[in-house]
């Protein structure tokens, strides 16, 4: 009777580790053998996917209208916040990629758009700047004034802690190139040619 009840408890954690080995090994890897990761994948709400894409496209705008600013008027403050920019579109790419959304962006080429309306603001902006160096510092004002506000907008409309902080961190430096261009339109700025 012993012997019986041994064999059956030995057949049961058997069938159960066996289940179990089989149960990690498929969650653990996927069809081609790879790891995986076992923690569900976050979702996105709808507002925040848009946001994300949105902003990759307002960045590249900036970035765009300041290079080619930068090359009419050879103002070294376009040049500057131009390259930070790029690193604005860079920080979004990330979110892009961790998130597994499409790249709005299909081609980098400066002043190319694949969306009609953001391929209308730079135009627009780029018209505007190139009336005089006054006033393409007053573009500069107008994009950074408007990037703060989608900025803050799309901040109340998350809380996935990792877009928080890519979008504080674009916050903070979209407020400084707000002052910069400020800084530069009361007379104060050493990234101007000289007159």
């Amino acid at each position: 009777m012993k012997l019986r009840t041994l064999l059956i408890a030995g057949a049961v954690i058997a069938l159960l580790v066996g289940m179990t080995t089989v149960t990690m090994s498929q969650g653990n890897q996927n069809q081609n053998g790879a790891t995986q990761s076992r923690v569900p994948a976050l979702t996105l709400t709808d507002a925040e996917e848009l946001n994300i894409v949105y902003m990759r496209q307002e960045e590249k705008v900036a970035r765009d209208v300041y290079l080619t600013l930068d090359e009419l008027w050879a103002a070294d403050i376009f040049a500057n916040i131009s390259e930070s920019e790029q690193q604005h579109m860079d920080a979004i790419e990330n979110l892009i990629t961790r998130y597994g959304l499409t790249d709005p962006v299909v081609d980098d080429t400066v002043g190319v758009f694949a969306n009609s309306d953001f391929q209308t603001m730079y135009d627009e902006l780029v018209a505007a700047g190139s009336v005089s160096l006054e006033e393409a510092l007053k573009v500069g004002v107008l994009i950074e004034e408007q990037d703060i506000a989608d900025l803050e907008k799309a901040l109340e409309e998350t809380t996935q802690r990792s877009i928080q902080r890519v979008f504080e961190n674009l916050l903070e430096g979209s407020t400084n190139h707000l002052d910069a261009f400020n800084a530069c339109l009361d007379g104060d700025c050493p990234c101007l040619p000289d007159a």
